[in-house]
């Protein structure tokens, strides 16, 4: 049983003449933990951007460079990295933005909506990448498809043996699977971070909902 739940308990046995000072110290409690849990939303956000950058920066060695040229995205792959790096950084302001609101919160309604808010914006977050990893794996499949020699090589080989539309179903479907395996696990991989984080949230909300009715 946690510090609210014994909190709660101790506040049931008073008379309803200490109804007032129990609904307050509860507020105090979910609103303590409420700005801990959205600071740490914060925090693990940088470190996610902090994470990506160091791959980024890792892997950009000749032999991808080479690469995105070969598959003619030499241009648009870095244009890319920055534009979603730029949105990730828009989503961490607004991360500390709700933080900050929830931490100068003085009543019950406010708050409420603050965790909404936050709620929102870490549901918005999570989409974004999700559908910027899949847009990015897409594109670089048909571009490796168009340009990469050794792909037109097993083209060449394979359509020898078999109906070259059987084929391309082939690919497409062996493309489709590597797209959706990596999507699920990036979003395990969020539900995981987050999850904990928003599933909290939410029980506070809760509790939130019985003071203010």
């Amino acid at each position: 049983m946690d510090e609210l739940d014994l909190l709660k308990k101790d506040w049931k046995k008073q008379e309803s003449s200490f109804q007032q000072i129990g609904e307050k110290e509860i507020y105090g409690m979910l609103h303590k933990r409420s700005s801990s849990i959205v600071k740490w939303i914060v925090i693990i956000s940088v470190l996610e951007l902090l994470l990506w950058l160091s791959i980024s920066f890792l892997t950009a060695d000749d032999k991808y460079t080479k690469t995105l040229e070969l598959y003619h995205l030499d241009t648009f792959m870095p244009i890319m990295s920055v534009i979603s790096y730029g949105v990730i950084l828009f989503f961490i302001f607004l991360f500390f933005k709700n933080y900050k609101a929830i931490n100068t919160t003085d009543n019950v309604k406010q708050l409420m909506q603050n965790i909404l808010k936050t709620r929102k914006t870490v549901k918005y977050y999570v989409w974004y990448n999700l559908a910027m990893t899949a847009i990015s794996m897409i594109i670089v499949f048909i571009f490796q498809f168009l340009y990469d020699p050794s792909i037109k090589k097993v083209i060449d080989n394979a359509s020898s043996n078999i109906d070259p539309k059987t084929f391309y179903c082939i690919m497409l479907l062996v493309y489709a699977a590597v797209i959706i395996v990596f999507i699920g696990l990036i979003w395990l991989f969020y539900r995981l971070l987050y999850g904990i984080l928003m599933r909290r949230l939410q029980k506070n909300y809760d509790e939130l909902k019985k003071i203010d009715y």
